[in-house]
């Protein structure tokens, strides 16, 4: 019996510097073997890098940071990048964005989350709005991790993601 193909999941957000990053090295963490994360940003900064918060945060919950880099969505779009079998927006300025015709059109989704980077307060404050997106996101990685993704047609990823957005 043959290994199932993972299944690559991008996140997106405007900067790509944090929600999509936690996003993206959580769902690797996670996956198993089953899902192949990447992320991306609809325009970051010129020589935009992670946010330095949500990389602490990730090694903090023991999660790799190897390879974690902000980049154009743009990446993903051309025809040489890998085919994406499912596309999710974690801030509400990505998902109210025209997108990239993106190779194989992907299922898509939208898992708004507040931005960690705008909290005001003290550096613990902050490490705190961190913290607690990750969590957020991974309650929801949880459930999606757990379905039985061999048997889901392109619709029904689709909806099973999009469902996830109200958990």
């Amino acid at each position: 019996m043959t290994e199932a193909k993972p299944l690559n999941v991008l996140f997106l957000c405007t900067h790509n510097s944090a929600r999509s990053i936690l996003a993206e090295a959580l769902l690797n963490h996670m996956s198993q073997g089953k899902f192949k994360a990447y992320s991306a940003g609809s325009s970051p900064k010129e020589n935009q890098k992670p946010n330095p918060m949500a990389i602490t945060t990730l090694e903090k919950a023991g999660i790799s940071t190897a390879g974690l880099t902000s980049k154009s969505w743009d990446v993903f779009a051309t025809p040489d990048a890998p085919h994406m079998d499912l596309v999710i927006t974690v801030c509400d300025n990505a998902a109210g964005e025209v997108c990239p015709y993106w190779p194989g059109q992907p299922a898509t989704a939208h898992w708004g989350y507040a931005d960690p980077s705008e909290t005001v307060g003290t550096e613990e404050q902050k490490q705190e709005a961190f913290k607690q997106t990750l969590h957020q996101i991974k309650r929801r990685l949880d459930l999606f991790t757990s379905l039985p993704l061999t048997s889901l047609s392109k619709m029904a990823l689709e909806n099973t993601a999009r469902d996830l957005a109200t958990k």
